[in-house]
């Protein structure tokens, strides 16, 4: 079977054939010139990922390392089926929905003394054992549950496998290269592996897998085992908070047809043309953004710690989503229920 096209060059294939999405050039330019003005500032620092986030690790070792990748395993599916009954985790004396409860909810359970990052524990663990670690402090529980406890029975059995238990082995068989690592989690392990058929062409997207790449880096802060030197080749990670964003700044706009769709709330199967081009036209969105931004940071002579790439553009503006999502509530996202984001 022919090798799917990379996430770069398919967003660029379905943007340039898209029916139902287009990306808007002004928008583009308007959203590049939004970020210009937060450049430098911590918002683009490879520290930001841990100083904006409480939840995330603070050190960067093989354990922060293991909680990135269980984590990211199962980061997919958060939305509620009703906007006022979500699944709510309290952990440290505040509230979290969304993926954050995920993450709340393996803080929780770390600090109860379930080792939940150790592969030879969550390879074994039972859907009874999870549902108590993944519960709700609500009534409404996580969704997909049953799919999270198959993946993360299937990923640890794998890991313990080929990689001696530990995702740092896997790291380090990847030669310091974002993309070599992107294409070792891709085939090792099933449950990543986001490729869809787009006008008879194979394509991918690989949210989860190109988040895991990145989050790697960042838990690292980009040194020793996380200094990848093609990390920019990494591109945003194309879920359905993203577009939303997108369209609300005004640098993606759906037809008609589509937007009817939308605002009925209907459901798109994973791999629908529409749901592709959603996908598709959002990532290409951000590429161009991002050439966009570093022509402006160019002309202006602005000096950088770090290059600015599609992960940290992305960082960005899934924060900015959850800070204007009042303001987002006339853009409706698009349904999908899969494991792929």
């Amino acid at each position: 079977m022919e090798a799917p096209l990379p996430p770069r060059e398919s967003a660029e294939f379905v943007a340039q054939r898209s029916r139902d999405v287009f990306v808007e050039k002004a928008g583009v330019e308007r959203v590049a010139e939004m970020l210009l003005g937060k450049v430098p500032g911590q918002e683009f620092g490879l520290e930001g990922w841990k100083s904006l986030h409480e939840l995330n690790p603070q050190a960067s070792d093989e354990d922060a390392v293991n909680w990135v990748f269980v984590v990211d395993t199962l980061n997919f599916s958060f939305w509620a089926d009703e906007e006022d009954r979500k699944c709510w985790v309290e952990y440290a004396g505040k509230m979290y929905s969304g993926y954050w409860a995920l993450c709340a909810a393996v803080n929780r359970a770390l600090d109860q003394g379930i080792p939940l990052t150790r592969a030879s524990f969550y390879a074994t663990v039972t859907l009874d054992q999870l549902q108590h670690i993944f519960r709700s402090d609500t009534d409404v529980p996580m969704p997909l549950i049953e799919e999270r406890h198959q993946i993360l029975n299937e990923t640890g059995k794998i890991l313990l496998e080929k990689f001696g238990g530990s995702f740092l082995n896997c790291i380090r068989k990847s030669d310091r290269s974002a993309q070599k690592l992107l294409s070792l989690v891709v085939e090792s392990f099933p449950s990543y592996r986001d490729v869809a058929v787009y006008q008879g062409k194979r394509i991918s997207f690989y949210k989860r897998a190109q988040i895991l790449v990145a989050d790697t880096w960042c838990v690292l802060e980009g040194k020793g085992d996380g200094c990848f030197s093609d990390i920019s080749s990494i591109t945003m990670f194309a879920d359905y908070r993203l577009p939303q964003v997108l369209a609300h700044l005004g640098a993606i706009r759906y037809s008609e047809e589509l937007q009817k769709k939308l605002l009925k709330g209907e459901m798109f199967s994973s791999g629908d043309k529409q749901e592709v081009e959603i996908r598709g036209c959002s990532l290409w969105c951000v590429e161009l953004i991002r050439d966009r931004l570093l022509e402006l940071i160019e002309k202006k002579g602005i000096k950088l710690d770090v290059e600015i790439n599609s992960i940290l553009l992305d960082y960005y503006l899934w924060d900015y989503a959850r800070a204007h999502r009042e303001d987002m509530k006339r853009i409706p996202f698009h349904h999908t229920r899969c494991i792929y984001y």
